[in-house]
């Protein structure tokens, strides 16, 4: 099972609704045993995130027989740790990975080298699921105008619950067709966690992803790529001269990603980063001289 979010656990006693610290600590061993039992490697930390969220016993029972049951931890939860947030995650919908932090580290980067030039940049963030990444982006440049966008109801939904209060917005629709026409030509950063699994693959991966986020949001087709090649295809149009696209990939197939960037008139470059295991390859739109 998955490693549980990393965002801080409240200090106190592990559960509030038991009287002494001997008995917290019987209630936790509890939790910590049927998550063990049922395969979950990091037991403890995830009863102390269970415990840290239940407000009844009843409730309890719940959250631990819904992780037992092979639900992501982050949709029991109901939010995920990512690049410093708490996103709000809900049932069926991708979960952000810690390698997707790569993205939003090279599009901070790149939005910093255009602070000088560009007053309010706009970054658009393309099948976002929860719209983690384009909101972790806003938490770090200030005056974004952020757009995200989704072909699944259900991230839509979610996305909205993330990006609105921060001032984003979120479009409904397969790729770019929901976002604004005003926007063609002015967006300094594209980014997308497309699908990029290829479809004979999924079966083998863990259950969690398999049964419990959408089938969209995993299939990139026969090598994995086939959502890359249409990103970008249709990315050029919307980017500023000097405008980049950022598209999360793996080391296997990067060179096939960065082809299609190619293709479309992009000078691509391939960034890895072992610590997260992201690989992510930038696409820029060659400035006008």
């Amino acid at each position: 099972m998955t490693a549980p979010p990393d965002a801080p656990v409240p200090h106190g006693p592990l559960d509030p609704r038991v009287s002494s610290p001997a008995e917290a600590e019987r209630s936790r061993g509890d939790v910590v045993r049927v998550l063990r039992a049922a395969g979950c490697v990091f037991a403890e930390d995830e009863a102390d995130l269970l415990l840290a969220e239940a407000r009844t016993p009843a409730e309890l029972t719940d959250l631990v027989a819904r992780r037992v049951g092979g639900l992501p931890l982050e949709q029991v939860l109901g939010w995920a740790a990512f690049a410093g947030l708490r996103v709000v995650v809900e049932p069926g919908v991708f979960v952000p990975r810690r390698r997707s932090e790569l993205l939003v580290r090279e599009a901070v980067r790149l939005l910093g080298r255009e602070a000088a030039v560009r007053r309010t940049p706009v970054v658009v963030d393309l099948c976002c699921g929860t719209g983690a990444v384009g909101v972790a982006v806003l938490a770090r440049v200030a005056g974004v105008e952020l757009h995200a966008a989704d072909l699944d109801p259900a991230a839509v939904r979610c996305a909205r619950r993330n990006v609105e209060p921060v001032g984003g917005h979120v479009h409904e629709g397969d790729l770019d067709a929901p976002l604004p026409r005003a926007l063609l030509g002015r967006v300094d950063v594209l980014v997308a966690n497309a699908p990029y699994v290829p479809t004979d693959e999924i079966a083998f991966m863990p259950p969690e992803a398999r049964d419990h986020e959408a089938p969209v949001a995993l299939d990139g087709g026969a090598d994995g790529v086939d959502v890359h090649r249409r990103l970008a295809a249709v990315a050029p149009r919307w980017l500023t001269p000097g405008g980049q696209l950022l598209i999360e990939t793996s080391e296997r197939q990067a060179p096939l990603t960065a082809e299609a960037m190619a293709r479309a008139g992009l000078v691509p470059v391939v960034v890895h980063d072992d610590d997260v295991d992201g690989t992510v390859v930038v696409g820029s739109r060659p400035a006008v001289r």
